[in-house]
């Protein structure tokens, strides 16, 4: 079995021979991380701006809102329907028009002169991310097919999985500080140039080959499902018990399970069953949805706890936020070494407890403590967990898939993380307010937001900490699955 030419379909069986790597792989690699960084990034970065622009642009607190809940609507919508455009249409084009149409409309946000003008740029920001997100990981499986290559490459996609929102935060501070919020979103023209100048020559076409027909009534179905998912618990924000909430969350549990059924029945699955209902996969599932979950959790309200309580300016939160960021970075290194020799189950096991472990200490944070006391060994102590489930996770969650299932595969894996950044949001807002509101009585000034703080990292501590049964118990993967050619791989 070949890399495919470029033009020409890629293999979609397991058999044969596993494809020779191409030999500029680790300048792909720099590509695709620069595609994740810009995507990683902009959850963070533009939470940064968000103040400035609302007051420039004379944006209300629901216009404000919307800003965020766009983007993560069409991104989270068209994950599944991107990740199979990239296997039937290309991934390498549509990794070229995702990063082309991202960096346009990231320009036109950029130099937005209304509200209005800002949300349509949000809107588009999503759907070609939606776009990119997928191809990228896909042209990342197919160029490292397999051996310890593969891990090393997965190991940095997956620090900047961990670690790119701290860098977002800091990037969203030195922006914000010294320039204006414009430049928070037209940072992203820059990136898109050189990703798109040095792609256009590297990467290699690569498509499914068969049956490139379209699952037109498991795209909507799916496309729906997960926006009424998404839309209602970003609704869970103002009330669990509004009519909108609880009608939306409804909507999107009953479209879904109209989708799984769509899609058994399907001779042209949009996602093949078979993909989230492996054991292992669907336990790296699981736990990105959990990791999702609580890193965003980790963040917001650390970076308020360090603007409101502390004092600091943004661009001294950004630098408060990067030990967890370098913790992530150096561990990563280790870990993608450990991986062939232990497998993922005991990491992934073993991590998540050590980032809980983080969580908790800062659920003791206090008015009048120290940074270096009370929040830095925290920091270390989350970044080294995370480290130790990002990097196996996106390996698992990809392993033994067949090349003409690598984009919807990759878009399965950042669904989760999206869906999982929308349940943290509402649900650690909703503890927010109810651990602040009960201390609001007792105790004045900063009190009781610190106390909403602590219940919010309580919250996401255990989160974190039912993600370790679920790798024990789920993720059973022998050793050797990550010496060998992916391809050759047959997940039981």
């Amino acid at each position: 079995m070949s890399v495919p030419t470029p033009g020409s379909p890629g293999p979609s069986t397991l058999e044969g021979a596993a494809p020779k790597a191409p030999a500029n792989r680790w300048l792909v690699l720099a590509i695709v991380a620069l595609a994740q960084l810009t995507v990683v990034l902009d959850g963070t970065i533009v939470n940064i701006a968000l103040p400035q622009a609302q007051a420039e642009l004379g944006m209300s607190d629901g216009d404000r809102s919307w800003v965020v809940t766009l983007y993560a609507l069409t991104f989270g919508a068209l994950l599944l329907l991107g990740g199979r455009i990239a296997d039937f249409w290309g991934r390498k084009r549509s990794f070229l028009i995702g990063m082309g149409g991202f960096a346009l409309a990231s320009a036109l946000g950029g130099i937005a002169t209304s509200g209005e003008m800002l949300l349509v740029a949000r809107g588009l920001q999503g759907a070609f991310a939606a776009l990119l997100a997928p191809a990228a990981l896909a042209i990342l499986s197919v160029t490292f097919p397999g051996g310890k290559d593969r891990v090393r490459a997965f190991a940095v996609y997956g620090t900047i999985a961990g670690g790119g929102a701290a860098v977002g935060l800091l990037l969203g501070g030195v922006l914000t500080e010294y320039f204006s919020w414009h430049w928070c979103l037209l940072v992203n023209v820059p990136i898109a140039v050189v990703a798109l100048a040095v792609g256009i020559p590297v990467l290699r076409e690569s498509r499914a080959d068969g049956s490139t027909r379209y699952d037109v009534p498991g795209a909507v179905l799916v496309s729906l499902g997960l926006a009424s998912v998404v839309y209602g618990f970003s609704r869970a924000e103002a009330g669990w018990v509004r009519a909108d909430t609880l009608g939306f969350l409804a909507l999107g549990v009953v479209l879904l399970a109209l989708f799984v059924l769509v899609e058994s029945r399907s001779a042209h699955a949009l996602l093949p069953l078979r993909i989230i209902t492996n054991r292992a996969r669907a336990g790296a599932y699981l736990s990105s949805v959990a990791v999702g979950a609580a890193l965003l959790g980790a963040l917001l309200y650390l970076t308020l706890h360090f603007q409101i309580v502390l004092g600091m300016s943004p661009l001294v939160s950004g630098l408060a936020s990067l030990p967890m960021t370098a913790a992530i970075i150096v561990s990563a290194g280790i870990v993608s070494r450990l991986l062939p020799t232990v497998g993922p189950r005991i990491l992934m096991t073993a991590g998540p407890l050590i980032a809980a472990a983080g969580l908790l200490l800062l659920s003791r944070i206090t008015v009048g403590g120290s940074y270096a006391l009370e929040v830095l060994p925290a920091q270390i102590l989350l970044g080294i967990g995370l480290a130790l489930v990002f990097v196996p996770l996106q390996n698992v969650a990809l392993l033994g898939i067949a090349p003409r299932d690598a984009g919807v595969a990759s878009a399965a894996v950042t669904a989760t993380q999206q869906i999982g950044g929308s349940i943290g949001t509402a649900v650690f807002t909703a503890l927010y307010t109810v651990g602040a509101g009960s201390a609001a009585g007792a105790a004045g000034g900063l009190q009781p937001l610190v106390d909403g703080y602590s219940v919010v990292f309580l919250a996401a501590a255990i989160a974190l900490a039912l993600a370790s049964p679920v790798a024990w118990f789920m993720i059973n993967v022998p050793r050797d699955a990550f010496t060998t050619s992916n391809e050759a791989v047959h997940l039981g």
